[in-house]
């Protein structure tokens, strides 16, 4: 069977590969006293509050489970655009928001809208592998431009016009970003995209964590900026409704009926209990439980990440969003006689039972040096493997 070029462009997700291994070796240490810790995996401990659980129990009951229209139910994107108000002060119509299938669809929709065959889209290096991967399916072609801690890991507007080349179409940035945590700040991400805009070109901004910033200086929504920039973001991790696969996109006027189309013959729609559900996610009393989830969130930030710093596996720039820390493990691999942070991954789940992520998934920019760690486990855990982490580097 002869498979597409395009089928063949798309590397192994190495993340997933990691945890299959993880999950293989914790069924052979289930029964010991070290039973595998994951900190691999970006997905949030907490399931959905009650009251999201309890409207989607309510949709199947009243069987409210037919197709809705492919930009989503009516309600729920008057109800996020509402959480914007609230939440950030911005203006976002509900007219201008498109409900879909996860972020993921959101992204490939907005590829498949704006890019052409030969387009190329920049982005950060390191960053989430399966945006470029959203990109390359569209025939466009990621190009990865190196990032140091100094700059947050993030793209500046210098950077940004020093690449613009003739095939360039746009941005791909993320913020909060996966695999670091770090945002860019408002004041550069404006300068960015006038420079975008200088060039004809389009801002494309994954805020799928900005729900779960911690520092006000850069908990701020793109959409402040003007109306032209596209935002996805999703319930799965600050509204912990991961597997639900439900997320959205804001988009200008002039993309939604585009938009529309393609999900209209992709998706047909998003799932319709899962909607049902996300309205409850912005009562008051389910706000409440996120909000003092976030905070908890933080808190195992505050207490983990100086942990690492203090065996040796530095996180060069302290997050201000997500859960996750970019840990720096060159001294740690010479320690443990290890070559990169591939191997250093696997030295650790076997001997310490603490599954890791590998840099190597996130670009090429120096990251067979950095390992990232998920904080998204309870704070117990994320003790027993500080301490298991730091006896194998002792």
């Amino acid at each position: 069977m002869k498979i597409s070029a395009r089928a063949e462009r798309i590397e192994p997700f190495y993340v997933m590969e990691v945890a299959k291994a993880a999950a293989a070796m914790a069924r052979e240490v289930a029964h010991t006293d070290a039973p595998m810790i994951f900190l691999n995996i970006g997905e949030p401990d907490f399931t959905a509050p009650p009251l999201v659980q309890e409207a989607a129990i309510k949709a199947i009951h009243d069987g409210a489970t037919q197709y809705t229209q492919a930009t989503g139910l009516e309600p729920l994107r008057e109800r996020i655009s509402g959480w914007y108000a609230k939440r950030f002060g911005v203006n976002v119509p509900a007219r201008r928001i498109v409900v879909t299938a996860g972020a993921s669809a959101a992204l490939q929709l907005a590829c498949l809208a704006l890019i052409e065959g030969g387009d190329e889209i920049l982005m950060p290096d390191p960053s989430y592998p399966c945006n470029r991967h959203f990109v390359s399916a569209a025939e466009g072609t990621a190009v990865l431009i190196p990032t140091t801690a100094q700059e947050r890991f993030q793209l500046s507007a210098d950077k940004v016009a020093a690449a613009w080349g003739l095939k360039t179409r746009g941005v791909l940035l993320a913020s909060p970003s996966n695999p670091t945590g770090t945002s860019i700040h408002p004041d550069e991400l404006r300068r960015i995209h006038n420079v975008v805009n200088q060039h004809g070109g389009i801002t494309l901004i994954d805020e799928i964590y900005l729900g779960l910033s911690h520092d006000s200086a850069f908990g701020q929504t793109a959409l402040a900026i003007d109306d032209q920039v596209i935002s996805i973001n999703s319930f799965s991790k600050y509204f912990n409704m991961t597997g639900w696969r439900l997320g959205w996109m804001v988009v200008p006027d002039a993309l939604v009926p585009v938009v529309e189309r393609l999900a209209q013959n992709l998706f047909i729609c998003p799932s319709t209990v899962s909607q049902y559900a996300a309205l409850a996610c912005f009562e008051p009393d389910s706000i409440a439980e996120y909000e003092r989830r976030r905070a908890e969130f933080k808190a195992r930030r505050d207490f983990f990440i100086p942990a690492l710093n203090a065996m040796g596996l530095n996180v060069p720039v302290m997050p201000d969003g997500a859960f996750y820390a970019w840990a720096d493990c060159a001294q740690a691999c010479e320690k443990l006689g290890v070559n990169g942070s591939w191997d250093f991954a696997h030295e650790v789940m076997k001997r310490a039972h603490v599954a890791v992520t590998p840099g190597r998934d996130f670009g090429t920019a120096d990251t067979q040096r950095f390992i990232r760690f998920s904080t998204a486990n309870s704070m117990a855990q994320l003790d027993t493997a500080a301490q298991r982490l730091r006896t194998l580097l002792a």
